[in-house]
């Protein structure tokens, strides 16, 4: 019977040693086989150095990629996480140190055998290992595990500031650009009421002209002057954020709108499933997912026994040039083993915690898979939408312009009067600044689609995976 119990205690160890952790499959995420404003299969993307045809919007980027402390505290969030994954992969070897020492003690006549007063000399030397875990249920390779995903976490999460840097510094320089060319038209558009002003106040002053003519001319300069603060102020705010992302005092350019170009056609987008390995937001929680994963194998270890080896070999003697004379060695060695009985439920709440992790982080690897597909989605919305709103807008611009140009010759002529004149002339001015905006929107979402299907992520991370 004994023998039967014990061999059954055997082979539940050697079972129970031989289990391996399993990596946990990401959850299969509900979503269209392809995007709706782009049939492309094939997936191609540039370098974002390459993608770019703004020598000044390059040298920024730069810039913040080298300063921006954003990106800085992401770098260091790696550092981080690979000393913490070094500390963590420590305890699965033995700690050796070496030690040595000597005591002198003196024993009192009643308390010694002899009943003479007797000093005692002892020293020793020697190497020795401390409470060195034998992991036969898996808890510190799982351990080990979950801090590696971590590492990998913090380097993807590194990757996905990074675009986000490109992403924002892009768009302010695009923002810049805009309403540089917004503050253009604003600025021509003010001259020429001023002129208007000029002309019916003096028409007004010697009796030709209304007082009419010469308050709604004054009241469009007026609106005109307000708009072009609002702008000079959107600048002005806008540049100082732009010095903010790079991370140090920078000559803020003056872009031109109509300068900036992207190699829009030098991209592919591919299929929503090419997002799951493109997107660094996504690696990042798939390696989050594997860490809490990895934590529930080592809580349900804990229920298991813990063995631990202490032990230490040297020499001793009672004479310090007896230390190491031949016959002086001296070891010890204690296996120990520790069962948990009662915990009050601790260890049975650890595989409880650790389970809801793993479900939080399958429903936030869900959420972020969804979240790409909706901005790879709407940057391609944005980007056929836009350029057929842009194109109607140059044809309604255009028609301003003659309607504007009609309605000073009717004027002159006498058909009308200057009412017509000034509602052509700020309807014109309207759609000039919306026109412009849409410009700008179109631009900025060839920089959101980019960013979007990742980026350049997967070169820059094997250049930073081949450097560590």
């Amino acid at each position: 019977m004994v023998r039967n119990t014990l061999c059954s205690a055997v082979c539940a160890v050697l079972l129970a040693a031989c289990q391996t952790q399993q990596a946990l499959q990401p959850p299969e995420v509900a979503m269209a086989s392809q995007y709706a404003d782009d049939q492309s299969t094939e997936h191609k993307l540039l370098r974002w150095q390459d993608y770019l045809n703004d020598a000044a919007l390059e040298k920024i980027i730069h810039q913040a990629l080298q300063n921006n402390h954003d990106l800085q505290i992401a770098s260091l969030r790696i550092a981080e996480a690979q000393a913490a994954y070094g500390i963590q992969r420590s305890t699965s070897f033995p700690t050796i140190g070496a030690d040595a020492g000597g005591q002198r003690s003196r024993v009192p006549a009643d308390l010694s055998y002899t009943g003479q007063v007797m000093h005692v000399d002892q020293y020793q030397a020697g190497i020795g290992l401390s409470q060195w875990e034998l992991d036969l249920w898996g808890r510190i390779r799982s351990l080990n595990e979950a801090a590696l995903q971590s590492f990998f976490a913090s380097q993807w999460n590194q990757v996905a500031v990074r675009n986000s840097i490109i992403l924002q510094v892009t768009q302010t320089y695009l923002t810049l650009s805009e309403l540089e060319k917004r503050i253009h038209f604003a600025e021509r558009s003010v001259q020429n009421y001023q002129n208007s002003v000029r002309i019916f106040k003096r028409r007004y002053e010697v009796g030709s002209g209304s007082k009419v003519e010469y308050v709604q001319a004054e009241t469009l300069l007026r609106n005109g002057q307000a708009l072009l603060a609002q702008l000079n102020q959107a600048k002005a705010t806008t540049a100082n954020f732009l010095v903010q992302l790079v991370g140090e005092p920078i000559e803020v350019p003056v872009p031109s709108l109509d300068r900036v170009v992207f190699k829009t056609t030098s991209i592919q987008t591919g299929l929503p499933s090419d997002l799951l390995l493109n997107r660094p937001d996504i690696r990042a929680v798939e390696a989050k997912l594997q860490a809490e994963n990895a934590n529930i194998y080592a809580a349900r270890a804990a229920f298991f026994p813990r063995i631990a080896l202490t032990g230490s070999y040297g020499t001793a003697s009672a004479d310090l040039d007896g230390l190491f004379k031949s016959g002086s060695a001296a070891w010890s060695f204690a296996p120990s083993i520790s069962i948990p009985i009662f915990t009050a439920g601790r260890l049975k709440n650890q595989v409880k915690l650790a389970e809801v992790r793993t479900d939080i982080a399958v429903a936030e690897y869900e959420k972020t898979v969804q979240k790409a597909f909706r901005e790879v989605s709407d940057a391609l919305a944005q980007r056929r939408w836009l350029s057929e709103q842009l194109h109607i807008q140059q044809q309604g611009l255009d028609a301003l312009n003659e309607r504007a140009r009609l309605a000073e010759l009717r004027y002159d002529n006498g058909a009308v009067n200057y009412l017509e004149v000034l509602d052509a002339q700020r309807s014109l001015l309207q759609a000039e600044q919306q026109w412009i905006e849409t410009q700008s929107a179109l631009l900025k979402s060839y920089v959101q689609l980019y960013v979007a299907l990742g980026g350049d992520s997967q070169q820059y991370q094997t250049q930073q995976s081949s450097s560590l």
